[in-house]
């Protein structure tokens, strides 16, 4: 598109705004195919409308919509409420590109009571409402086997698919089955049981999944204690049995307050491309339901946004009738007959509290889900979190570590190990023979393998580290600081693992003056990094072991110029020790070696 063709554009779409009614309603934007690309409510058409075409949009996914957008439609509703109704609709309808997308939860089961003569009770992952009612989604599997379970104990449903009729029963068409026999089913097909009453059991089995048990639990004491009035004893402990099976289930169930009732609980947990909205339905002073939605965000939308869309769509997915809402925080919408908390204490709270951990909770389980799909994933996570935690300019892909090792000086070494992207990279760990320093002074150490270490790296072009990390505290850093910032002149940001008393890893460090960086010992992050510690600490020990081996193994034999390994094994293997090298004469050795390499051998050790 030339320039003058989007002034020509713009000046339209402005056009069409500035005609906007000052009303509540729905707007749509469309492209140039005339397909709508995003779905908005506004309390004010005209002032939201043209929020968009304000020179100082801010939000670049925003900029990159108002690009798009040919051509504007609307549609005036009397309140706020119905423009979120008509909003939500035109969504469903046209899955426009840049509005937040829902993902549907039809891959969840449900509890379906068909519609029948003699209704049966079923999990399904296929909603056909012709076919009868259904109770869920369920997100948790347990919860649904667990009502299912109860449901069965109880009434005793059919489980046989052969349609049945009131002809059928009376006529004799049908036959007993196994499940009667077994007593999972009193036979209903034959009249063992009356329709009546299997209706009756299927009406409070209704119940049970609407979470209606409290009420239920009254009705069967008051059924029980009239029986009991009419000596009907076995009648009444058969209702007995019942009411014990289902006080054992909501005990066991999320009890809140016996005082609220009816309540539907929304709150929101976000990351940079999903939202996920927890919802909650309390009933009778516990929660029946509980199910959390993931939302791809499109346009950076804000949670109140979403929050919005959520409300619409749950309580009519659940058919909430619910004239109460809590929510985190208020939203910009009246709701007809509809009370709005935001609870600061008490149950209340208590409840967005239970429903925030749920969506966290399922954010967890989706993302671990989706790092065992792809590995890279999770340590892509962990270098963002990593960058983050520290304010670091660039993402920590290549981190460094160092380590020394030495006995009272003796054998000092030292030792580099590179992690990418959160993994040991070990054709890139190097070991360092400490040349410049004497004695056992770490600090002096340190300092001269970095400067080599980086002094190297820039003069082969390299590429240097994004994070340096010192195995020790604030002295190790600032020796590191001294020859990478004041020496090299280098930009390399530098951490610090600092150990407690027991010499076990208890604190990150981070900048100069050193602070200590908040962080949760038992994280994945802070594994990898303890994990890199143990790793510079284990590379540097196992080189001293290395290099002391050796030394402990050096014989006078080595240090005699043009002697190799070769003839002093030939010598050690004929005469089993240096002393008697020392004394063999030069006929004694040549017949061993031969002369040439019997005469240097001989002159060493017989020099004046």
């Amino acid at each position: 598109m030339t320039k003058e063709e989007n002034e020509a554009r713009l000046k339209k779409l402005k056009q069409i705004v500035s005609r906007l009614p000052e009303k509540p309603g729905s707007y749509q934007y469309y492209d140039a195919e005339g397909t709508i690309i995003y779905v908005g409510k506004a309390k004010n058409l005209k002032s939201r409308v043209s929020s968009y075409f304000h020179t100082e949009v801010d939000r670049f996914k925003t900029k990159v919509l108002v690009s798009k957008i040919h051509d504007i439609s609307y549609t005036v509703v009397n309140t706020e409420e119905d423009a979120l109704l008509l909003e939500n609709s035109l969504i469903k309808k046209y899955n426009p590109r840049y509005n937040v997308l829902l993902k549907d939860g039809k891959t969840y089961p449900s509890i379906c009571i068909t519609n029948e003569l003699l209704p049966r009770i079923f999990k399904t992952r296929t909603i056909n409402k012709k076919w009868g009612t259904y109770y869920g989604p369920y997100s948790h599997i347990g919860s649904m086997q667990a009502v299912l379970e109860l449901i069965n104990k109880l009434y005793h449903p059919r489980t046989c698919r052969q349609p049945m009729t009131q002809e059928g029963i009376d006529g004799g068409k049908y036959q007993l089955c196994l499940e009667y026999h077994i007593k999972n089913c009193k036979g209903p097909c034959v009249a063992r049981q009356s329709v009546d009453e299997y209706r009756r059991n299927i009406e409070q089995a209704r119940e049970i999944l609407k979470g209606n048990t409290r009420q239920l639990l009254r009705d069967m004491r008051a059924e029980m204690e009239q029986l009991a009035e009419k000596l009907k004893f076995e009648e009444a402990e058969e209702v007995k049995r019942k009411y014990l099976l289902v006080d054992s289930f909501v005990s066991k169930s999320e009890v809140v307050s016996h005082t609220i009732n009816n309540v539907d609980v929304f709150t929101i947990t976000n990351d940079e491309r999903t939202a996920f909205v927890n919802y909650l339905h309390v009933a009778n002073g516990s929660v029946n339901q509980s199910f959390t939605f993931e939302y791809k965000k499109k346009l950076d939308e804000r949670d109140k946004e979403l929050l919005q869309l959520a409300i619409v769509e749950m309580r009519e997915r659940f058919q909430s009738d619910a004239k109460e809402i809590i929510l985190p925080s208020e939203i910009d919408v009246d709701l007809e007959g509809i009370t709005i908390t935001v609870p600061q204490r008490g149950d209340k709270k208590t409840l967005l509290e239970l429903s925030l951990m749920n969506g966290k909770q399922y954010k967890f389980d989706r993302l671990k889900q989706a790092e065992k799909l792809n590995p890279e994933q999770k340590q892509t996570r962990l270098m963002k979190e990593l960058q983050e935690l520290l304010h670091l300019p660039t993402l920590p892909y290549q981190i460094e570590c160092f380590d020394n090792s030495n006995i009272s000086g003796t054998d000092a070494v030292a030792g580099c190990v590179v992690f990418k992207a959160m993994k040991p990279s070990k054709r890139d760990y190097r070991k360092y023979n400490i040349k410049t320093v004497v004695g056992p002074d770490d600090y002096a150490s340190m300092k001269e393998v970095v400067w080599r270490r980086y002094h190297r790296l820039m003069e082969e072009g390299q590429p240097l580290p994004d994070l340096i990390v010192a195995d020790g505290g604030r002295g190790q850093m600032e020796v590191i600081r001294q020859a990478v910032q004041d020496e090299l002149h280098l930009d390399i940001p530098i951490a610090g693992l600092a150990k407690d008393d027991r010499h076990r890893t208890n604190e990150l460090l981070y900048g100069f003056p050193a602070r200590v960086i908040g962080m949760k010992t038992d994280s994945e992050l802070f594994h990898v990094l303890t994990q890199l510690q143990d790793e510079v600490h284990r590379y540097a020990i196992t080189f001293h072991r290395e290099k002391r081996s050796k030394h402990a193994l050096h014989s006078e034999l080595d240090d005699i110029q043009g002697i190799g390994p070769k003839t002093r094994d030939g010598l050690l293997n004929g005469l089993k020790t240096v002393r008697r090298i020392r004394q063999a004469t030069e006929t004694e050795l040549a017949a061993i070696v031969g002369a040439a390499k019997a005469k240097i051998v001989y002159q060493h050790f017989h020099q004046p």
